[in-house]
């Protein structure tokens, strides 16, 4: 019995010295990117990361700028914005000061405002 309540503390003690966001979260954030027509190419703050549709983790304590292009369709742009994630602070308010500390720090607190980024493109 002694054995038991010497793991469970050291558990509940290295728990409540990581913030929630960063143990259950991590900072980035799986975004999906499509298009119709399919096959567009997709500028992520002005670098080419491929053709729709396709899947990527972004960090989410940035905000991007996202632009399909297709030649003979109207480029289009989009903004992707890195928000407080408000029930990650009220997590580790009650968890603790600790958990508060490590994912201020971190960034951990912040999410995407979307995690699917679709759009027609219209022709020329």
């Amino acid at each position: 019995m002694k054995r038991f309540i010497t793991i469970l503390v050291a558990t509940i003690l290295a728990l409540s010295l990581t913030g929630c966001a960063t143990l259950l979260k991590g900072n980035t954030q799986e975004v999906a990117f499509a298009s119709d027509p399919a096959k567009a190419q997709v500028y992520i703050n002005g670098s080419y990361f491929g053709d729709t549709p396709f899947t990527m983790n972004m960090d989410s304590s940035n905000s991007y700028t996202v632009e399909f292009r297709k030649s003979g369709y109207q480029s289009k742009s989009f903004l992707i914005n890195s928000e407080l994630g408000l029930g990650w602070v009220i997590l580790d308010v009650i968890s603790g000061f600790y958990p508060v500390v490590i994912d201020a720090i971190t960034g951990d607190w912040k999410v995407l405002d979307t995690t699917i980024v679709m759009t027609n493109l219209e022709k020329r």
